[in-house]
C-alpha cells in the first residue's frame, strides 16, 4: 500500500472535476482545479489516472452507466460512513434514487436518516459513489457538489442526465446554464 497519489482533472458539463488516485484506487473526486494532497506525496502518473478520467468522460457524455475503477476506501472517515457509502455504491444504480431514510435502513448501520445527509456531504468520491442519487422524502434534499454554491443545480443536472428527473426546457446535456 503506497501513500502517493496521482492528481488529474477533467472539464465536465457541471464544472472542472479533479481526481486523486492512489495505487489502490480512486480516493477523491472534487470540484475545482486540484484537490488538497495533505500529507501525501503527489506523483505524475498518467496511466494511473487514465481509466478514472476516461470513465468519468464517458459518464458525462451519456455513454457509461456504472464505474468499474477500483476505489480506495481508506480515505472515508469512520466505519459507519464507509458502510453507508458502500451500500450506496453497491445498491443504488444509474437511473435510480433512494431517500435518506431508505439508505439508512438499507445500510443496516443504525445510522439515523437525519445523519445520512452529513455522510453524503462528506463523501470524498461523489459521482462514482453517487450521493446525488440520495433524496429527501419531500424533494431533492441538499448537495455539496459543484462550485460557487450551485450544488442543487449540479444534483438536478446529474439526475436529469440519468433519467431520474425529466429534462426542463432549459436543461442542456452540454452543461449548466450561466
Amino acid at each position: 500500500m503506497s501513500d502517493d497519489v496521482a492528481i488529474g482533472g477533467l472539464d465536465t458539463p457541471v464544472g472542472h472535476l479533479s481526481v486523486a488516485v492512489t495505487r489502490d484506487g480512486l480516493a477523491a473526486v472534487g470540484w475545482g482545479r486540484r484537490p488538497g494532497s495533505g500529507r501525501v506525496a503527489v506523483v505524475d502518473d498518467a496511466p494511473r489516472l487514465a481509466p478514472v478520467l476516461a470513465q468519468l468522460a464517458e459518464y458525462f457524455a451519456g455513454r457509461r452507466q456504472s464505474f468499474d475503477v477500483p476505489i480506495d476506501w481508506r480515505h472515508v472517515p469512520g466505519s459507519a460512513s464507509a458502510a453507508v457509502l458502500h451500500t450506496l455504491h453497491d445498491t443504488v444504480g444509474y437511473g435510480s434514487s433512494i431517500t435518506y431514510g431508505g439508505l439508512a435502513d438499507r445500510s443496516g448501520t443504525g445510522v439515523p436518516a437525519r445523519a445520512i445527509g452529513g455522510i453524503m456531504g462528506a463523501n470524498p468520491i461523489p459521482i462514482v459513489v453517487p450521493c446525488h442519487r440520495v433524496l429527501a422524502s419531500d424533494g431533492l434534499g441538499g448537495y455539496s457538489g459543484g462550485s460557487g454554491g450551485n450544488g442543487l443545480e449540479v444534483k438536478r443536472w446529474l439526475l436529469t442526465l440519468e433519467g431520474v428527473l425529466p429534462p426542463t426546457f432549459d436543461w442542456s446535456p452540454a452543461g449548466l446554464t450561466a
